[in-house]
């Protein structure tokens, strides 16, 4: 059974403790991204996307603070195909361990 993770939970694996894997979100499912940890650790281009749901984000390919959220509320059709695209590509390279549950 896949871990849940609330949103508090998930963001301890932000790449800021080296003890602990790096994960990021994508519609709800966990990835472990340690193995790309050049991106999204402490420094890396995408490191704000670590402990996080980045799913608006990656849809509207923003770094902004306010898109890092999970909600997909109002995106475009162009934009939920480029989310589609970063979900096949996160599943090809890095394994799911779980799931963010909203409580």
């Amino acid at each position: 059974m896949a871990t849940e993770f609330t949103p508090n939970h998930l963001s301890q694996f932000n790449g800021t403790d080296p003890s602990k894997p790096i994960y990021v979100a994508v519609k709800g499912r966990v990835f472990d991204v340690t193995t790309g940890k050049s991106f999204y650790g402490p420094g890396g281009p995408y490191a704000m996307f670590a402990g996080k749901d980045a799913s608006r984000a990656l849809a509207k390919m923003s770094k902004n603070d306010e898109d890092i959220i999970p909600s997909l509320d109002g995106l475009s059709e162009k934009e939920i195909g480029v989310l589609n695209d970063w979900e096949i590509k996160f599943q090809a390279k890095y394994p799911v361990v779980g799931r963010v549950v909203l409580n």
